[in-house]
C-alpha cells in the first residue's frame, strides 16, 4: 500500500492552529514509524507492545491535558488529535493511554490529595508505573450504581473485597483506582497498589478483539490499604462517572483515526484492484458511493470532534454532548470498518490489510465507556427531560 493520506474534505487543516497541526504530525510520524510496522504481528500473537511506552512518555502522551507533575499541558483538542494518530495505529494502544491519562491520572490530579498526586502522577507520566481502572464489575456494566465492591473501615485501613472485569492494563499495572462502596453506602476512589496481599489480576484470553492490549479481571480479597489511599474529592458515582467522560472524549477522536486507515486503505485498493474490462474498481457507482459515504461521514465525525473539542477547552462541553460524540464517531467508524472490508472482497479478511484488525477492535470500542443505546438514552433524557433506564 502507498503511504497514508489524509482525510480532509472540508478544510479540516485550517481550522487548526499551528501547535496542534505540530502535535498531530509528531504523533502521526512516531505511529507511522514505530507502531505501524509491529502491529499486526502484536495482534496476530495477542502481545501488548510494551517496548514502545518509553517513546511514547517521552512524547508526553501520558496525562497530556494535566498541568504540571511532568505533564505535558496539552489542550483537549491536542489531546483529542494524539487520540486519533493513535489509533489510526491501532485501538488498543489507544485504550492503553486512555485508561493511563483518563481513567487513571485524571481521577489522581482532580480528585486526590497533593501527596497523592505528588507520590503518583510523575510516575504515572513517565511510564514508570502503569494503571488500571476498576469499575465494571462482572454483573454491572452500563449499570454502575449496582456495584458490590465493598470498602470496609478498620482502624487506620480500608479492606477491599469485590470484583472487577474487562479492566484494560489490569495484569501490567502497579496502581489500581478501584471504585467501591464504603460503610455509609457511599461509592468512593481508592488508591490499591497490585501487588498487596489479596489483589490479584488474571488476563482474559480468547479475544477476537483488541488482541494487542491488554484486558484483564481482577479479583480483591481483603486487600487492606491505609486510609491515607482513598481520594478525598471522589464522591459518589458521579465522580467515576466524571473520568468515563474524559476517556469518551479520547474515543470520540480516536475512532476517527480507525475510519482514516480503513478508509484510505479502501480507496487505494480500489485505485489498483482491477475487475471487468481490466479497469479499476474505484470506477464503478456501487464502490465510489460507498468510498464518499465514509469520506462524508468522516468529515462530519472531524468537525463534531473539533467542536466538542473547543467547547472543552473553554470549560463549557457538557456530558450529553460528550456521548453525541461517542455515540456517533464509534458507530460512523465501526460502519466505515464494515464498507471498506466489502470494497476488499476476500482480501479484507486477511492481516496484509488493517481494515478487519480495525473492524474487530471497533465492536469492543461501540460497547465500551457506555453502548451505542446507553449514550442514546443519555442523549434522550437530555432532550425530553426524562431518564428512561428502568
Amino acid at each position: 500500500m502507498l503511504k497514508f493520506r489524509d482525510v480532509d474534505l472540508v478544510g479540516l487543516a485550517s481550522l487548526l492552529n499551528d501547535d496542534e497541526r505540530l502535535v498531530r504530525d509528531n504523533t502521526r510520524a512516531w505511529v507511522e514509524d514505530n507502531l505501524i510496522p509491529i502491529i499486526e504481528d502484536c495482534a496476530r500473537e495477542g502481545r501488548f507492545p510494551r517496548e514502545l511506552l518509553p517513546a511514547m512518555a517521552a512524547l508526553g502522551l501520558f496525562g497530556a491535558t494535566l498541568q504540571g507533575y511532568g505533564c505535558a499541558g496539552m489542550s483537549n483538542v491536542e489531546y483529542g488529535l494524539v487520540m486519533q494518530e493513535l489509533e489510526r495505529g491501532d485501538s488498543g494502544l489507544r485504550s492503553f493511554v486512555s485508561v493511563q491519562s483518563a481513567l487513571v491520572m485524571f481521577p489522581i490530579y482532580a480528585f486526590g490529595g497533593e501527596e497523592q498526586k505528588q507520590r503518583w502522577l510523575p510516575r504515572l507520566q513517565s511510564g514508570e508505573v502503569l494503571g488500571c481502572f476498576g469499575l465494571t464489575e462482572p454483573d454491572f456494566g452500563s449499570n454502575p450504581a449496582g456495584m458490590r465492591a465493598r470498602a470496609r473501615r478498620d482502624g487506620g485501613e480500608y479492606i477491599l473485597s469485590g470484583e472487577k472485569m474487562w479492566i484494560t492494563s489490569g495484569s501490567i499495572a502497579q496502581l489500581a483506582v478501584i471504585w467501591a462502596r464504603d460503610d455509609e453506602g457511599q461509592i468512593g476512589g481508592f488508591l490499591v497498589e497490585t501487588d498487596r496481599p489479596g489483589f490479584q489480576a488474571q488476563d482474559i484470553h480468547g479475544k477476537y478483539s483488541l488482541r494487542a492490549s491488554v484486558t484483564s479481571s481482577l479479583a480483591l480479597h481483603d486487600v487492606r490499604i491505609p486510609l491515607g489511599h482513598r481520594l478525598p474529592g471522589a464522591r459518589g458515582l458521579g465522580s467515576a462517572l466524571q473520568c468515563l467522560n474524559q476517556a469518551r472524549y479520547g474515543i470520540g477522536w480516536g475512532v476517527i483515526g480507525a475510519a482514516m486507515q480503513c478508509y484510505d486503505t479502501a480507496l487505494q485498493y480500489a485505485g489498483f484492484r482491477r475487475q471487468f474490462h481490466d479497469r479499476p474498481i474505484a470506477g464503478h457507482q456501487l464502490v465510489q458511493e460507498k468510498l464518499v459515504w465514509m469520506a462524508n461521514e468522516i468529515s462530519k465525525a472531524q468537525l463534531l470532534a473539533l467542536q466538542i473539542g473547543r467547547l472543552k477547552d473553554r470549560g463549557e462541553a457538557q456530558p450529553m454532548q460528550i456521548s453525541l460524540l461517542k455515540r456517533n464517531n464509534c458507530w460512523m467508524a465501526l460502519e466505515t470498518a464494515r464498507r471498506a472490508r466489502d470494497i476488499l472482497g476476500a482480501n479484507g479478511v486477511a492481516s496484509e490489510y488493517p481494515v478487519f484488525r480495525h473492524m474487530a477492535n471497533l465492536e469492543s470500542v461501540i460497547t465500551y465507556e457506555g453502548t451505542h443505546d446507553i449514550h442514546t438514552l443519555i442523549i434522550g433524557e437530555a432532550l425530553t427531560g426524562l431518564a428512561a433506564y428502568a
